[in-house]
């Protein structure tokens, strides 16, 4: 429980420092100016492409958790058991 605890603050105090610079800030559109470091999209494809990559890493997200949790296998001894008795 401590090591949670400490890696919470520290990911607190390291949030603060992700973030875009300045000059960066003037580089992006609107949308992800305190997101990126860099020049923005420079055409309709980036967000295509961007649009694309997060809708796969959300349904990646969603299919992970729901074969964690409800796999079908009922025998104890299934690995999921060993994340889900944490």
């Amino acid at each position: 429980m401590k090591k949670i605890k400490l890696g919470f603050f520290v990911f607190l105090l390291w949030a603060g420092y992700v973030q875009a610079c300045d000059a960066c800030k003037l580089q992006q559109p609107k949308i992800t100016q305190d997101l990126t470091h860099g020049t923005g999209p420079e055409s309709n494809w980036d967000w295509v492409i961007v649009s694309s990559i997060g809708i796969i890493t959300l349904g990646t997200l969603f299919f992970s958790f729901k074969f964690l949790v409800i796999p079908g296998e009922k025998n104890r001894k299934h690995i999921k058991n060993t994340i889900l008795d944490f």
